[in-house]
């Protein structure tokens, strides 16, 4: 992909990211860091203007799909637009809308738009049942007195788990299929749950994914990051194309998912452990001082995250997140 194709392409998932106009002050300047951060990459489109163009309605969906002639773009534009719509669960009827127009314009063949939907739909089920729903009420919205809980398995049980989630994560963004990036923010959920249950506390999953936002990683921002660091390095550009080329090859310093994954288990550990007392402000904070640590270990572990790319399938994907 050349650079205009690029731009196009990461405009149509910043156009999904706000297709349902209901994100949170808080996302909407999650979406902005990263576009700023991507925006720096060497030879990458100025994409924090695109951000402010998207914002504030220069950049239509009918431009950036009519930039983007070859079949291959046009299909990945799609799917990357399929994955953030559904970062945060089921669409909205507005995300839906957006899909039929966008799918529409690009005049995407019908059988692969339709199989890679039924992809999407599995790994969002999956996602769903990552962390059991419990009946309402069961889980507390405060914290109540405050009881450090000891958990039921040790604590380097704990964070071999931890690392283990990481591993795959690492090793999943390192892969060009669509599917591979979706199936990240399930891995994570249902690491917070494993790590909420050894601390004796039931888990749903709206709560845990109010702790992930709490620590400042954002659902759709998590998406659009994974997909644009592949977009720009070139590992989804040989997606579109003929080749997917050599695992890693494109990516030696990716694996970001490994950070923030391992981070975010970490942080996890220590907040249900102290009984659930951290402020936003607290979690946000930790999770940084714990994110530095671990974009090192992710340097150290580049080697087990590439050979573990090399033997990933989605079958064992997800059999990973349902538990098998």
């Amino acid at each position: 992909m050349n650079p205009e194709q690029q731009k196009s392409t990461l405009a149509i998932a910043l156009l999904a990211a706000f297709a349902d106009g209901a994100k949170h002050d808080r996302e909407r300047e999650e979406v902005r860091r990263i576009a700023e951060s991507l925006g720096s990459e060497a030879g990458a489109p100025d994409l924090a203007r695109l951000y402010q163009d998207v914002l504030l309605k220069r950049v239509t969906l009918e431009a950036a799909a009519a930039a983007l002639v070859e079949p291959g773009e046009r299909q990945l534009a799609y799917e990357m637009a399929v994955c953030v719509c559904d970062a945060d669960g089921r669409q909205s009827e507005a995300e839906q809308r957006f899909l039929t127009e966008l799918k529409a314009l690009l005049k995407l063949d019908a059988g692969q738009a339709e199989a890679f939907e039924r992809e999407a739909d599995v790994i969002v089920e999956l996602g769903e049942a990552a962390a059991p729903a419990v009946a309402a009420g069961a889980v507390a919205a405060a914290p109540g007195p405050v009881v450090a809980a000891q958990p039921n398995v040790s604590e380097a049980e704990l964070d071999k788990s931890i690392l283990n989630y990481a591993l795959m994560n690492g090793a999943l963004e390192l892969l060009p299929q669509s599917w591979a990036s979706m199936a990240i923010i399930p891995l994570q959920i249902k690491m917070v749950y494993g790590i909420g249950r050894a601390h004796g506390v039931q888990l749903d999953q709206g709560h845990i994914k109010e702790f992930i936002a709490a620590a400042g990683v954002g659902l759709t921002s998590q998406y659009l990051e994974q997909f644009g660091r592949k977009l720009l390095g070139g590992l989804l550009g040989k997606a579109a194309g003929k080749t997917f080329g050599n695992i890693g090859s494109a990516a030696t310093g990716m694996a970001f998912s490994f950070a923030t994954t391992y981070a975010l288990g970490q942080l996890a550990k220590r907040y249900y452990a102290g009984g659930r007392v951290m402020s936003t402000q607290v979690l946000r904070d930790s999770f940084q001082n714990l994110l530095g640590p671990a974009k090192q270990m992710q340097a150290q572990y580049l080697p087990q995250i590439r050979q573990q790319a090399g033997t990933l399938d989605m079958d064992r994907v997800m059999a990973m997140v349902r538990g098998r």
